[in-house]
């Protein structure tokens, strides 16, 4: 065996220092980009996003109401004294307010008040925050909860009394603040994850520290180049899902890479030749893993949803970096480190008996090795009918965890743990009109603005429409509508559609066709049907790239017909068992909009990986002994390092759970369980079992050349 320019004596130095003066470069180049801040949640031709739109046009658009309810501490009716005690507040909630505030407003129970400040938002949430930050700051101490800040004076009556800001900018506040410290407390966990599990992995104090740096530069290098062609582009993503992609993805490409680089130090002398030997035999499957995800990820560009249209290109990108890290810098890194890197279990021949035996056969090798994973094999392809039964009996199990699972969360049930627009809307919902929180806003032609008013004081539970403003052209005029349903439950989008049915039917002008409903519960609403609609759209393309890449590969149609069937039955049985888990463990009943295309997405492509991994070792070794011996063969030589892939991969979309909002701990959840599945199930029990059911016609129309006949 002869060395390659990547890990040759020489060319390993050459090769590395150029792969670092590139990424050094791309830092320097990409280094101040950053993605937009924005996070449309519907699509951009919603009946809400057009809404929103001309919204912009009316004076002081930039202007929204933020809520302060005010309720007694033992629950009783506020007195007259706590009324005259709560205008004294107004003039703290002026000092940020782009207007008069106003209130108390006392509820018909009188037993909460409101009092409203209208605010200028920022461009972005993290822009809100500070004003809801400070107007907050000054509410506490003005009510002697935080007498050390000087930016109010305590007020004398407040201390009985339970105040809590909430309103649409309140809720953006929060999730911002949420969010502070979440992308570094993110890539913490993960590298400590990544770094535990690949000493687990590699049983050496050395080794894990090669593939993380290498892993960990990738993923630094894809959050800059991500942030610029959001920039460039206006794509909308969530940069901890890419990060933990890029890990995860990095990771798994190192393991394969170096447990066959350890396979072959068991055959040869040369660390150098033995590391090209290996980057030559896995550079198909990582190749082929990489080009299934990928262009799984790009069929996400004809999604409706901003997020999730932002996501294809972006997550993409990043996998190219982490592929091209793993192939191009982490080869002449080993190289460069020779074979003591795997010191203290250091491979070499005499190890072996010159044959790989003990710790990793060489490809065409039928010794022992894998014992445990050969054993598993070997007992499935004994008995693959009751082995195959008993898998898809397990996923059939979990899969009926979707019955009774709803999908759409309301503004509460968004946070994982407690905050305070949350609580405030809770409290508001108790006393008042709980559609005070978030109003629904109507754009008219002016010249029906009448009519539109009167038709949607007709539908069901509207609490009062009045105008509250025109365009400076009086051509338009905007109405808020107050629902007496708590936003975005299912009351709520209900009446959103009779809303909509009502005015659309008001003869519209030359201004404006027809008048046009929106704010957050039709945008939510609008995001639920966008969400469907990518889902149908974008689940059957996954699918065919996945089987496009599996033929291409394996140039057969019979095995990826049949191995997507099970991929996509593992995707099922895993939204499943994660949603009955989200219900019973952390009391969520239903997933958030995202996440049943994200999760599928995530699972039928990233489950690609290990049939890859497997099925295309499984081929090479049974043009020698045949299609069931060389997928026993197959499962002996992968299982460990797919297991050790899987564990990290699911471990590193657990590390999601660290983040505050319901969305990212359930796309966490559920492809960790998917992932496990996937590995210790799917690749160990059910694919041989096929295989062995089938034989050799699981290659058809192609044909297995050259190969003895040792399972006949």
């Amino acid at each position: 065996m002869a060395s390659s320019p990547l890990t040759s004596r020489r060319g390993a130095w050459i090769s590395l220092g150029v792969a670092l003066i590139a990424m050094v470069a791309l830092f320097g180049v990409f280094g101040s980009a950053k993605a937009p801040a924005r996070n449309a949640q519907a699509p951009a031709t919603s009946e809400s996003a057009l809404t929103s739109e001309l919204l912009a046009q009316f004076p002081n658009a930039d202007r929204q109401s933020v809520l302060v309810v005010a309720s007694r501490d033992d629950g009783g009716e506020l007195t007259a004294d706590d009324t005259a005690t709560l205008e004294q507040l107004l003039p703290v909630l002026n000092a940020h307010a782009d207007a008069e505030s106003s209130g108390p407003m006392l509820s018909d129970d009188g037993k909460a008040a409101l009092l409203v400040t209208p605010i200028k938002v920022g461009e972005t949430n993290t822009d809100t925050a500070q004003i809801v930050k400070a107007l907050r700051a000054d509410i506490a101490a003005a009510s002697g909860a935080d007498a050390s800040d000087t930016a109010g004076s305590e007020i004398v009556g407040l201390t009985g009394l339970s105040l809590q800001v909430t309103g649409g900018p309140a809720f953006g506040a929060d999730i911002a603040g949420a969010f502070e410290g979440a992308d570094f407390t993110l890539l913490l966990v993960t590298i400590l994850i990544v770094a535990v599990l690949l000493i687990v992995t590699y049983r050496s104090p050395v080794l894990w520290i090669v593939p993380l740096i290498v892993v960990a530069l990738a993923d630094g290098l894809a959050g800059r180049m991500t942030a610029a062609a959001g920039a460039a582009w206006d794509l909308q993503f969530d940069a901890g899902i890419i990060s933990v992609l890029v890990f995860g993805a990095g990771t798994n490409y190192a393991l394969l890479l170096i447990s066959r680089y350890r396979e072959e130090l068991l055959t040869t002398e040369d660390h150098r030749a033995a590391l090209s030997t290996a980057w030559r035999k896995t550079l198909p499957a990582i190749l082929a893993s990489n080009v299934t995800v990928v262009a799984a990820l790009l069929t996400l560009v004809l999604a409706v949803i901003p997020g999730t249209h932002g996501l294809g290109v972006s997550s993409a990108i990043g996998l190219v970096i982490a592929l091209a890290a793993v192939l191009f810098v982490l080869p002449p890194f080993l190289a460069v480190c020779g074979r003591g890197v795997f010191w203290p279990f250091v491979p070499r021949p005499a190890a072996a008996g010159g044959t790989g035996a003990a710790g990793g056969a060489g490809s065409n090798s039928t010794s022992h090795t894998g014992g445990v994973w050969r054993a598993i094999a070997t007992r499935v392809s004994r008995r693959p009918a009751v082995s195959l039964t008993a898998g898809l009996a397990l996923l059939a199990v979990m899969a009926t965890g979707l019955l009774g699972t709803s999908v759409g969360l309301d503004q509460v049930e968004k946070f994982r743990g407690e905050s305070e627009s949350a609580a405030g809307l809770e409290v508001l919902s108790e006393h008042f009109p709980p559609g005070e929180a978030q109003p629904i806003f109507i754009v008219s032609a002016s010249d029906s603005a009448g009519n539109v008013v009167d038709a949607a004081k007709g539908v069901e539970g509207v609490v009062r429409a009045h105008p509250v403003g025109e365009t400076a052209d009086g051509t338009l005029t905007k109405i808020m509508v107050t629902s007496e349903y708590a936003p975005s439950t299912e009351q709520s989008l209900e009446q959103i559609s009779e809303l909509r049915e009502a005015v659309h039917a008001i003869p519209g002008t030359d201004a404006l066709d027809q008048a046009l409903v929106g704010g957050a519960t039709a945008t939510d609403l609008d995001a639920r049907d966008g969400n469907q609609q990518d889902l149908w759209l974008i689940a059957p393309l996954v699918l065919a790239v996945s089987f496009l890449v599996l033929m291409f590969l394996l140039r057969s149609l019979v095995a990826p017909l049949l191995l997507l069937a099970v991929n996509l039955a593992s995707a099922v049985a895993a939204i499943g068992a994660g949603a009955w888990l989200s219900r019973v463990l952390f009391g969520q009943q239903a997933l958030d909009l995202q996440v049943p295309l994200l999760a599928f997405l995530f699972l039928v492509a990233l489950g690609i990986d290990y049939t890859i991994f497997l099925v295309h070792r499984a081929r090479s070794e049974a043009k020698k002994l045949g299609t069931r011996a060389g997928m026993v063969e197959a499962v002996a030589h992968t299982g460990s390092v797919i297991t050790s892939a899987g564990i990290v991969l699911a471990a590193v979309f657990a590390a999601l759970g660290v983040l505050p909002l319901v969305t990212l701990g359930q796309l966490g959840l559920i492809v960790g369980v998917g992932v496990l599945v996937d590995t210790l199930i799917v690749r160990t029990v059910i694919v041989p079992a096929i295989f062995s059911l089938v034989g050799d016609r699981v290659w058809f129309p192609g044909k297995l050349s050259q190969r003895e006949r040792i399972d006949a």
